[in-house]
């Protein structure tokens, strides 16, 4: 009975040991940590979630353009700090129903841009709907922004993708083709 009393004693003093090496380690890590980290999250900017980029998408793609109004050009001396002005666009209006098929397509490509973001997705969602639009609408708005989301996408994944140099050009949009009228945007980048 001795022996076991003296083992037991020995036994719980060699567990305490290594729990205070244990709570030792953890305060080692943790100062190193503090010393190294520097800034904690409150002073620096979070970065942006899933849903703020989604957001900033439906903002920035879905935006509508503005038709041109035969007015005046008044000139005025512009400020270094005023935003620059909206570019002129030429783009073919489209029929009623056109124009709610194309909105559904850039509606369904828009969400599938922020998707693609997600790690372990891809864009093929937005890549289908933008080719789509770009196919059926050449000289639309809805082509433009296709275009533009096409342009946005990180080269590896155009690659993937297989986007051309043709689905990705916009200049077609800057000057009057027969069948367009001028709109205003204002630039999204």
């Amino acid at each position: 009975m001795a022996i076991s009393k003296e083992l037991g004693i020995i036994v719980n003093t060699f567990w305490l040991k290594i729990a205070g090496l244990a709570v030792v380690v953890v305060g080692v890590i943790f100062l190193i940590s503090v010393i190294r980290g520097g800034k904690t999250q409150t002073e620096s900017e979070p970065p942006p979630t899933f849903y703020d980029q989604a957001e900033e998408d439906k903002k920035r793609f879905l935006a509508e353009p503005q038709q041109v109004q035969e007015q005046d050009s008044v000139t005025y001396d512009k400020k270094a700090d005023e935003p620059p002005e909206p570019t002129q666009l030429y783009f073919k209006p489209l029929s009623e129903i056109d124009e709610i098929e194309a909105e559904k397509l850039l509606g369904v490509a828009v969400p599938g841009r922020s998707i693609g973001r997600l790690p372990m997705t891809g864009f093929k969602l937005m890549v289908d709907g933008c080719r789509e639009i770009i196919r059926r609408w050449p000289d639309s708005w809805y082509a433009y922004r296709a275009k533009q989301m096409l342009a946005d996408m990180p080269p590896r994944d155009r690659q993937r993708y297989n986007i051309t140099q043709e689905e990705l050009d916009v200049s077609r949009f800057a000057e009057p083709r027969p069948g367009t009228k001028p709109f205003n945007m204002k630039e999204s980048r």
